[in-house]
């Protein structure tokens, strides 16, 4: 018999949360010059002589990931993508609104544009950090630090799981935030530990076949679909079997409809947001009622061929917001996944009590929903 999932946590949580508050506490400050050594994901070690107060990030989501850590983390940005998209319109907005110095950071690509060491070089940040996958390369990046800016690279997108911990704790030790990073680090530990203690003892016939389709209906041909990595890793760890994972090599491409309809998927998710607005696509988010997400995911499952899908005639079918994915907010992903691949597993998970703490304990802005919603 499981104890409960929250009262087991709730313990280790506020233990955690009050040794984290005392260490932020008694390590004082740094001194004003010290070489900080810095290992990005890729193992390549840069060093800095202080911490950064004027980063360059190429994904807006990394603000989000400097808001776990720092209470104000416009502050310590010279430049971003300005990438609205990634991170909501009303999340924008909120941020916009506590910190209207981010309306006077310098534009640069994002790393789904093509990247400009001119605009890199003008920004005139002391540390730049690149997302895995689409870093600069050695020439570009020989020019960037010819100019005497370090580049890093991180990556909360390939394999979220594995990288989160050591992209959060490289943004930590750039910006002098390591206690607070080790705070929320033991927080989001103590719940990926919990929902991994559900899935002991799990068989293969007993994971069911998961089709998660980002920006769903977002255009007339289908699939998206995770492959090795990117969400497709946290559905493997939530006991699900991803049915992009045997047929698309890297992170993320392209099923067709044939596949899907033969592999027969018994859970459905469909990942939208205020980025959708003008497709068939889902919409949710603080911009949205539950009401209008769940009606849009009914418009989503509607497409020629998804009837038949077992999760649809079982009942299976759910909505999440993109802006969910590819975050440092993971561990929302991994409890909300958990709770539709295996309900009988986590009946009594609370995602949003997750959430609750994360706002009061963590993040400088707080998230708003919904950002997850079941068809019925």
């Amino acid at each position: 018999m499981h104890l409960h999932f929250q009262s087991s946590l709730r313990a280790v949580t506020k233990l955690g949360v009050l040794v984290c508050a005392v260490v932020a506490l008694l390590a004082g400050a740094r001194p004003a010059a010290a070489d900080i050594a810095l290992t990005d994901v890729t193992g390549r070690e840069v060093h800095i002589q202080a911490p950064a107060h004027r980063l360059l990030i190429d994904d807006g989501r990394f603000l989000i990931a400097l808001a776990l850590i720092h209470p104000d983390p416009v502050s310590v940005l010279a430049a971003w993508p300005r990438d609205i998209n990634r991170i909501g319109t009303r999340t924008f907005e909120a941020y916009r609104a506590k910190f209207p110095a981010i309306d006077d950071l310098a534009k640069v690509a994002s790393s789904a544009g093509a990247l400009s060491v001119e605009q890199v070089i003008a920004a005139r940040p002391d540390l730049a950090v690149f997302s895995l996958g689409s870093q600069p390369s050695e020439e570009e990046r020989g020019r960037i630090e010819a100019a005497g800016i370090p580049v890093v690279v991180i990556d909360f997108f390939t394999h979220p799981l594995a990288n989160l911990e050591p992209s959060l704790r490289l943004l930590a030790a750039a910006t002098g935030r390591e206690a607070q990073a080790d705070a929320f680090l033991a927080f989001r530990r103590a719940r990926l530990d919990a929902v991994k203690a559900r899935l002991v003892g799990l068989t293969a016939e007993e994971r069911p076949r998961v089709f998660l389709e980002p920006h769903a209906a977002m255009t007339a041909d289908c699939c998206n679909s995770p492959g090795r990595g990117n969400v497709g890793d946290i559905i493997e760890a939530d006991g699900g079997t991803n049915i992009g994972a045997a047929v698309i090599a890297r992170a993320f491409g392209k099923l067709n409809l044939e596949y899907v309809v033969a592999q027969n998927p018994q859970v459905y998710v469909a990942t939208g947001g205020s980025h959708m607005e003008g497709t068939a696509g889902l919409l949710i988010g603080p911009e949205y009622s539950v009401e209008k997400a769940r009606e849009t995911l009914a418009r989503v499952v509607s497409r020629p061929g998804f009837s038949g899908f077992a999760a649809v005639r079982e009942g299976r079918v759910h909505g999440l917001s993109h802006q969910m994915l590819n975050s440092p907010l993971d561990i929302f992903t991994v409890e909300i996944l958990a709770k539709w691949i295996h309900p009988e597993r986590f009946a009594d998970l609370d995602v949003n009590e997750t959430v609750r703490e994360v706002n009061e304990h963590f993040l400088a802005v707080p998230l708003e929903g919904p950002n997850w919603v079941d068809l019925k």
